[in-house]
């Protein structure tokens, strides 16, 4: 999917990810980052909405929840949304950035309450009335009072299975009601997802129906008395996106792979903002009798939209063969080169950059500095989590 941008917009990444693997630096089935490349693009998306009075909570699951990029990326944008408590923790424990928006994807659950609050976020999102409740409780316990952020149902067909849930429009002056009452709490703002999208051919970020649900929501807790209201609208998110935020009245914006130039924008435009920031690094594990030759797996998400991989030995772009998101993904195969062009072998490098999420892969992340200055080196070798790993 990003393989033809990365080698126009960051070749020396490809050429150092596949210097590291050669020479057995990393294993196969890992992601190679650059941090530089993820630091620049921070400050961009910082500067951009600074310039639109917005304001960025960062996101870093696709990034594996990696303590070097977190760090990177709170330099310029400093304080995070969080999509489950394992990833808040990971956060909290770097000390980098400050806790924005936790409970985004993955409410709070009630035990966690009392540990998360105390880090004194600045919003809790809240799927109903009993989990505004739980945190008013909590909240109370610990003498705060908690800014909530109602999340709003989607639109039927705008939301992702997995992630149902939310105030339903029609069910929100109920909720408001309810959550007026709680001494803990305080109503702060709605939030919604997926707000953009991509259009699927020009790449271009286009307003979903969820956007409009949470800004009439907005306007309707406006009108209960409700002042100050935030309204955060995730997913998407890029330079090329702050601005149309910016016209719908939205105060949040939460970049994800944006921070590495891996939007769906970016595969179809080369020219934006933001560099490609990582690559994906295996090796051929055998090759099939028909030719066809098969590299490890690990990392390959459902979702990846892959086309091609490099293998820099022989300078070879061989197509990837579609794989069925419900077989595990312990290969992949590619197909076989064309009669008459080098033969791949085994332990041959393979480069790919395809759209991810990291942190539900079995994947080792290697964080290399210095490719922006021409010094590059491997700075650290992490688990999906972002936990340190022994060097390889």
């Amino acid at each position: 999917m990003f393989l033809d941008t990365v080698i126009a917009r960051n070749p020396e990444l490809v050429d150092v990810a596949a210097a590291l693997h050669e020479r057995g630096a990393i294993p196969p089935d890992t992601y190679v980052v650059d941090r530089d490349a993820v630091e620049a693009n921070a400050a961009l998306l910082a500067a951009e909405a600074e310039r639109l009075d917005l304001t960025l909570w960062f996101v870093v699951k696709q990034l594996g929840r990696n303590p070097e990029l977190i760090r990177a990326v709170a330099d310029h944008i400093p304080a995070y949304a969080a999509i489950d408590t394992g990833e808040a923790r990971t956060l909290h424990a770097t000390g980098a950035a400050r806790p924005g928006n936790l409970g985004h994807l993955v409410q709070i659950p009630r035990r966690a309450l009392p540990e998360l609050l105390a880090w004194r976020p600045e919003a809790v999102t809240v799927y109903d009335a009993a989990n505004a409740r739980a945190v008013s409780e909590a909240a109370a316990d610990l003498g705060l009072v908690q800014d909530v952020l109602v999340r709003i149902e989607s639109a039927p067909g705008a939301g992702y299975p997995g992630q149902d849930g939310g105030v339903p429009l029609d069910g929100l002056a109920a909720f408001a009601h309810a959550v007026e009452a709680l001494p803990g709490v305080r109503i702060a703002g709605v939030t919604a997802f997926p707000c953009l999208l991509c259009d699927p051919t020009t790449g271009a970020p286009r307003p979903t129906p969820n956007l409009t649900l949470a800004v009439r929501a907005r306007q309707a807790l406006a009108a209960r008395g409700h002042h100050g209201l935030k309204l955060s609208a995730p997913s998407a998110t890029s330079v090329a996106a702050l601005p149309l935020l910016a016209e719908h009245g939205v105060t949040h914006a939460e970049p994800g792979h944006a921070l590495t130039g891996t939007t769906p924008l970016h595969a179809v435009d080369p020219h934006q903002p933001e560099k490609p920031a990582y690559v994906y690094v295996t090796e051929v594990a055998h090759t099939l009798a028909d030719g066809r030759p098969a590299v490890f797996g690990g990392g390959f998400y459902p979702r990846a939209r892959i086309d091609s991989a490099l293998l820099p030995r022989t300078g070879q772009r061989l197509p990837v063969a579609d794989a069925p998101a419900e077989n595990i993904d312990y290969y992949r195969l590619l197909d076989a080169p064309p009669p008459g062009a080098p033969a791949p072998r085994i332990g041959d490098t393979a480069v790919l950059s395809f759209r991810t999420q990291i942190f539900v892969t079995r994947s080792t992340v290697a964080v290399v500095a210095g490719l922006s200055s021409g010094t590059p080196r491997l700075t650290g070798l992490y688990d999906a989590q972002g936990r340190a790993l022994e060097p390889a």
